[in-house]
């Protein structure tokens, strides 16, 4: 009497991943405490360098006009000069927009940011 019972199994461990990566979307999950730091840093400078790169760039195109004023259209000259001065201005602003923004968000992020490390340390 021959008995032919067998096992078979197969694994796949990359379906086993796939199939962990799409549980995850759906399983509701605690924000993990670090994740939420991490967000709240980045928010801060996001808002800075938003900003200062919106006022640098059009800063900069407001020069370029000033500077097509005064090169290809020279009855617009002294109009072109008061432009580009204008343009050369915002573009200098940028800079220490970004530090005013950076150091108002974080003012205003600062006791949650606190609270967070706080948790964190312990």
């Amino acid at each position: 009497m021959e008995n032919k019972e067998t096992f078979s199994y197969t694994y796949s461990a990359k379906e086993q991943e796939e199939i962990k990566k799409i549980r995850e979307k759906y399983v509701p999950r605690e924000a993990d405490k670090m994740e939420q730091l991490r967000r709240l840093d980045e928010s801060v400078t996001r808002k800075g360098t938003v900003i200062a790169l919106v006022t640098g760039i059009v800063g900069a195109l407001v020069l370029g006009i000033g500077m097509c004023c005064c090169l290809v259209w020279t009855e617009l000259f002294a109009v072109g000069i008061v432009v580009g001065i204008m343009g050369i201005a915002a573009v200098s602003a940028a800079y220490p927009l970004y530090n005013l923004v950076i150091k108002k968000e974080r003012e205003k992020i600062a006791p949650e940011i606190i609270r967070l490390t706080d948790e964190l340390m312990k």
